[in-house]
């Protein structure tokens, strides 16, 4: 591994003064009771609450902000499972420019519907047959369109970086920090904040049961391939890390804990009915872990990355009812 880092701390401060007044500083919810069935001090950073729903704002916003005045009038494309694809079509929209999605043909509808209305053209593909990373890159060169990727570009993970930046600077001091773990930009941009924040920090990613490629390419000591993860966690259906988010977790995540689809179904049940608010799957792996006792040893006092809440009523309901 290279001796300097693709993202640094100060990326992420920079990006941070990017996204300010436009990407929302998202609130830190605290519950006694999660305290206590925990047996730790919990601070949730609710990107939830975050525009579009989750924090894949701050890295769109952060990538597609610097592009060229000339790129910008050409506009920008993406391929993404849900969030990044509203938020790459809301931060064009704010910096009038245009969108291309590529998304899955399974994609929540509620994902589907949220793109459209920020007013994205939207192109589906088989998320077990086709390869969306081609159809973008296709798509972009095709067209002239600046590819703004989920996860593999340092704008990017700096901006998501900047959840955990924010959630460090209103708490102060923590042991460990929990994120949510999909193609890795959220966990390599909060690993990188946290620890350049507070270098005796533990940071443990979490990933669904079926989609363990992160754990396993972090054991393996490189990237590890599985087959397309059937999850109810549809934002961490990656089956490969990223090459730049690996490279850069390698260095700065502690472990990755597993949670089964049961788990995060019984952590949205926990977050609606005892803390009020609305988690997606993935929004709500974090949580899971810690209810369920996945991270160990027990910290006292732990970060959590609620990392989105876009999920429709009717699934929602279909979930938490089991």
């Amino acid at each position: 591994m290279p001796d300097t880092p693709p993202v640094t701390l100060q990326d992420v401060h920079d990006a941070a003064a990017r996204i300010k007044g436009v990407a929302h500083r998202t609130p830190v919810l605290r519950s006694r009771t999660l305290d206590e069935l925990v047996g730790a001090e919990v601070f949730l950073k609710c990107e939830n609450l975050q525009r579009i729903g989750a924090f894949k704002f701050r890295g769109a916003y952060n990538a597609v902000s610097r592009l060229s005045a000339a790129q910008l009038a050409k506009g920008v494309a993406a391929y993404s499972s849900g969030n990044h694809a509203q938020a790459v079509a809301l931060a064009a929209r704010e910096l009038g420019t245009t969108a291309v999605i590529v998304m899955p043909e399974d994609t929540p509808r509620a994902k589907l519907a949220a793109t459209a209305g920020y007013g994205a053209e939207i192109v589906t593909y088989d998320r077990y047959t086709g390869d969306r990373e081609a159809i973008g890159e296709a798509l972009a060169a095709e067209r002239g369109l600046a590819l703004i990727p989920p996860y593999e570009h340092p704008h990017v993970i700096a901006g998501q970086g900047t959840a955990a930046l924010e959630l460090v600077e209103e708490v102060g001091e923590l042991d460990a920090l929990v994120v949510p773990v999909g193609g890795g930009g959220l966990i390599a941009g909060s690993a990188t904040a946290a620890k350049g924040l507070l270098p005796g920090i533990r940071v443990v990613g979490v990933e669904p049961a079926a989609g363990d490629d992160t754990m396993r390419s972090l054991e393996a000591g490189h990237r590890v391939s599985i087959p397309v993860p059937r999850t109810i966690a549809d934002g961490q259906a990656a089956n490969i890390p990223g090459e730049l988010t690996f490279s850069l977790n390698q260095r700065l995540v502690d472990g990755v804990s597993l949670v089964t689809d049961e788990q995060i179904a019984d952590a949205m049940r926990f977050a609606f009915e005892r803390l009020k608010t609305v988690l997606e799957p993935s929004g709500a792996s974090g949580l899971a872990a810690l209810l369920a006792h996945r991270v160990a040893p027990l910290p006292r006092r732990i970060g959590v990355v609620l990392s989105g809440g876009n999920v429709g009523a009717e699934r929602f309901a279909e979930l938490v009812a089991g």
